[in-house]
């Protein structure tokens, strides 16, 4: 551990946040590896060891021969300000090494308002802030992640990203990398041959032109590199690499339990869920092989929980067989089970009785909208007796705590659907005094609101965030309809949502207001202790940004959006059709029901998706040839 760290580590909160030394984590001779990988969570260390990615990408490139993956996760505003006083550049937790002396970096982004945090730990690291500053001896900065699918509010940061799932294209590029290290190639020639990997993309081989009325012109690749890239995939979830034997975390953290993926996808199609999209096709594992791992990781961690994670559980068709496997086990050793995502629709006696038998005492579901109209307009899926159904199973097996989770500024959303939610939450009450069955404990209904946030490879992509005044009007609205006592509503302030509404559908011109905004001190903006909105704002009149250009500007089919070189594969025209389809609260089922050829079964399969939903020649051209 290096002298300096020593001095600072006791006054700081949480030193075990930057010790490394758990259990199960790898450690490696220097002298057997080729490739040292930097592996950097743009949040804190509870955040970032909480994230299953993370723990299944170190796995897999710790099991290459010759590759060191360590992990760095970004400091605590006292840890920081020490580092800086100490002049103690940023280190990776396995071997204590500055990760500027790293061959590649790599951050995963999971949720916009970390941007800032990858400019500061790039800062702290010493590592040349923008791409064109850093020579062939500097690390190769990589992302990859959910806001990977836009990432151009980093192309001036990000040297490369890995788009879809790690687990193979991770490999591929490490290799390549190893490659052009034996054979002496430049750091241009490396990013030209990554550009050539499926999944792979390098913004500084794009060249983006713009109009006069601030909308994209064109976006043109570099000779021989490809014009769309595409995410990748895995296509077999039983076979590919799952951490029975993860790190243990020696300091609490957010979700300290094991976590088991019981499929990949979501087959409901909500069309303001980013996941829903970006996530598909629907890929389960089997519940074999799931009680398996997870009774191997319990017993190898000694964790007393265990929870069920995918976008939406309870959709997992052998779920019951799943639990049952699983309870023989946890049940005698006290082992709490847990399983979230759970959908309104398909909550069941049988499972209530199931996770009862965990010691679950409170439900969550997320009825999004008030009204039967807007639930429909946003595919949702779900219908009132749905939901007061489900609500009686929890009551009737003995829960009395029920959390409901809604939007507000949903496209076509009126009043009357704000005034809907009040109108549903109190209806989950009247279910309550009817069937609960232990009404002496009484009840707590808690509804949440979020403020809508249009996301790129969504049907509401094109979409206008509601303004932020219009925003607390409805919550003042929505407030004053609940007055019931047993009905708790908690609402998001909408600062936070606008500028993840800018960013997410941003394009690389904010690279100089994100950049403005880290020099103003702007650093862990997803913690309500250190956003500041007026930073924000002063840093995009410093860059000349209009922030709402980009948030709360409607866009037509015809605009070229910043995302258009990429693909999730579904295709645009599919997300257009879902768009006119919400005007219209018009439902699209589930994909068990009917495949409605989105396209992004053609990552699996080309003839059966092509035969349900034909594509156009023009369509075919725009969508995988030219941008």
């Amino acid at each position: 551990m290096d002298a300096r760290l020593e001095r600072i580590l006791f006054r700081v909160q949480k030193p075990a946040r930057y010790t490394g030394g758990e259990y199960n984590a790898v450690i490696k001779d220097k002298a057997q590896v080729d490739l040292r990988f930097a592996f950097c969570f743009p949040d804190t260390y509870e955040i970032g060891m909480s994230n299953l990615g993370v723990r299944i990408l170190y796995g897999v490139m710790n099991g290459m021969d010759g590759v060191w993956c360590e992990r760095c996760f970004a400091p605590w505003g006292d840890m920081e300000a020490e580092m800086r006083k100490a002049d103690l550049p940023l280190w990776a937790l396995e071997s204590g090494d500055p990760i500027r002396d790293f061959d590649m970096i790599g951050f995963s982004l999971g949720y916009e308002m970390a941007y800032t945090n990858v400019l500061n730990m790039l800062d702290l690291a010493e590592v040349p802030l923008h791409t064109w500053e850093r020579g062939d001896d500097d690390p190769i900065v990589m992302a990859g992640g959910t806001c990977a699918y836009n990432g151009e509010p980093l192309a001036d940061f990000i040297d490369l990203f890995s788009l879809g799932e790690g687990e193979d294209v991770t490999v591929e590029m490490l290799e390549l990398y190893r490659e052009v290290r034996r054979t002496g190639w430049s750091r241009r020639e490396f990013l030209r041959r990554a550009a050539q990997i499926p999944g792979l993309y390098v913004p500084s081989l794009y060249n983006i032109t713009y109009h006069e009325d601030g909308t994209l012109a064109s976006i043109t690749p570099e000779k021989g590199v490809p014009p769309v890239v595409t995410k990748r995939i895995v296509q077999n979830l039983d076979t590919a690499y799952y951490p029975v034997k993860t790190i243990i975390p020696s300091t609490e953290i957010v979700h300290d339990r094991v976590m088991l993926e019981v499929f990949r996808g979501c087959i409901r199609g909500c069309r303001f869920c980013q996941a829903g999209y970006c996530y598909r096709p629907v890929r389960p594992k089997s519940p074999e092989v799931l009680i398996e791992q997870g009774i191997a990781s319990c017993k190898d961690s000694g964790y007393q929980e265990m929870t069920l994670s995918s976008l939406s559980t309870s959709d997992y068709r052998p779920l019951a067989e799943l639990c049952d496997g699983l309870l023989d086990y946890c049940e005698p050793r006290n082992i709490n089970l847990s399983v979230p995502s759970l959908r309104a629709d398909n909550f069941s006696m049988a499972l209530e009785q199931r996770l009862q038998k965990a010691r679950k005492s409170s439900f969550t579901f997320a009825p999004e909208a008030g009204t039967q109209r807007l639930r429909d307009t946003i595919n949702k899926n779900v219908r009132e007796e749905d939901l007061l159904r489900s609500c009686r199973t929890v009551f009737e097996g003995g829960g009395n705590a029920v959390k409901l989770y809604f939007m507000l500024g949903l496209p076509t959303e009126t009043d009357e659907d704000v005034v809907g939610i009040a109108d549903l939450a109190q209806k989950v009450y009247m279910v309550w005094k009817q069937y609960g069955s232990n009404r002496a404990r009484g009840v707590r209904i808690t509804v949440s609101t979020a403020f809508f946030v249009p996301k790129p490879f969504t049907p509401f992509q094109w979409e206008a965030q509601i303004s932020m005044e219009e925003y607390r009007r409805r919550v003042a609205l929505l407030r004053r309809s609940i007055t019931n006592k047993s009905i708790i509503y908690n609402w998001h302030d909408p600062d936070v949502s606008y500028i993840e509404a800018v960013l997410a559908r941003g394009d690389r011109r904010l690279g100089k207001a994100l950049e403005a905004v880290w020099r103003r001190g702007g650093r862990l903006d997803a913690w309500s202790e250190y956003f500041s909105f007026e930073r924000w704002m002063d840093a995009f009149r410093e860059a000349g940004v209009d922030p709402d250009f980009y948030a709360c500007r409607e866009r037509p089919y015809e605009e070229l959006l910043p995302w258009s070189m990429i693909s999730v594969g579904v295709r645009p025209q599919y997300l257009w059709r879902e768009r006119q389809q919400a005007y219209r609260s018009v439902i699209t089922p589930d994909c068990r029901k009917q495949c409605t050829g989105c396209g992004a079964d053609r990552l699996l399969c080309d003839r059966k998706c092509d035969a349900l939903y034909p594509i156009s020649a023009r369509e075919r051209h725009a969508t995988e040839g030219e941008v």
